[in-house]
């Protein structure tokens, strides 16, 4: 088996099930050992008792691919640790780190409990962070041993992290820091040879298709002829952006569904006036009416 990330060690968190069972298919089709993590947890985190990674581990192997499965819970310090402790222990290093895993707790804000709002920003930002930062730090101590590093870290946003989602402001908040964290993270691992890009992705999945209403229409399945939906759709770009290839991209979100790629374009300096001087508060109305006048309209919230 050869193709474009022949030999490469990758990670996969959450990869038991929908999109990240599709990238750890696709990376294996490509060439690369996979490590499969997943803890088995239902769309809202609750515990199933069930062992998903297994399952992807055993169809890899079968097609003749290499995988193994880990256990360990992203979020929780130690076991990011030992996440990226199993990839260098199993096949000898790492070069590419997905971060996939989350679930969801869906509520309006005014509704919202204390505990929706941790459990969902832990999941996401936390689960990106920690096995970012015991990855960075396995490549930082290659290249500075002299060692040639070649490394990815792919992260998962939204688009609720980019425009904002009625009803997910955990979530959407959490990915949202996951966009400004890939940013964060491509300047300072640049120098170790790591490049940082993340996803927005749209697809088919037990979250999304559990969200109901339009939304859930909206990722139905054709009868027929291309499936837009797809988790495999979303994929090929992801094992692209672990590939040699994409080395001289980094600090770039790129939202994905079905055959549209995008480019996201992210905050930015807009229309500004500087009076030289402090401003008397009587003076500002007329000075921001001016400005947002000159500046592009945001995309709208998702359901508002």
């Amino acid at each position: 088996m050869s193709g474009l990330v022949d030999g490469r060690v990758v990670i996969i968190t959450g990869a038991g099930r929908g999109i990240g069972r599709a990238h750890a298919l696709a990376f294996a089709a490509e060439g690369a050992k996979v490590v499969v993590n997943d803890i088995g947890a239902g769309a809202d985190g609750s515990e199933t008792g069930e062992s998903p990674a297994e399952q992807v581990v055993a169809e890899i192997i079968a097609a003749g691919g290499q995988a193994v499965v880990n256990g360990d819970d992203v979020a929780d310090w130690a076991g990011a640790e030992n996440l990226i402790k199993t990839a260098i222990d199993t096949f000898g290093g790492l070069d590419v780190l997905v971060n996939n895993a989350g679930f969801l707790r869906d509520r309006m804000l005014v509704g919202m409990s204390e505990g929706e709002w941790d459990a969902v920003i832990r999941v996401h930002l936390k689960g990106h962070f920690a096995p970012l930062r015991h990855a960075a730090a396995y490549w930082r101590a290659e290249a500075k041993a002299g060692k040639t590093v070649d490394a990815r870290i792919i992260n998962t946003s939204s688009g609720a992290g980019l425009q904002g989602s009625i009803g997910q402001g955990n979530y959407a908040a959490a990915k949202a820091g996951i966009a400004e964290m890939t940013i964060q993270a491509a300047a300072e691992l640049k120098n170790y040879g790591v490049s940082v890009n993340a996803i927005a992705p749209a697809a088919r999945t037990r979250m999304t298709v559990g969200a109901g209403g339009a939304m859930a229409e909206s990722m139905a399945a054709p009868e027929e002829g291309f499936d837009a939906m797809a988790p495999e759709n979303i994929s090929p770009l992801v094992v692209w952006l672990g590939s040699a290839e994409s080395k001289d991209v980094t600090g770039r979100v790129f939202e994905v569904e079905g055959g549209k790629i995008t480019v996201a374009e992210g905050w930015r300096h807009g229309p500004s006036e500087d009076k030289g001087d402090r401003w008397d508060p009587k003076e500002i109305g007329p000075v921001v009416a001016t400005l947002l006048e000159k500046a592009e309209i945001p995309t709208p919230v998702y359901g508002a």
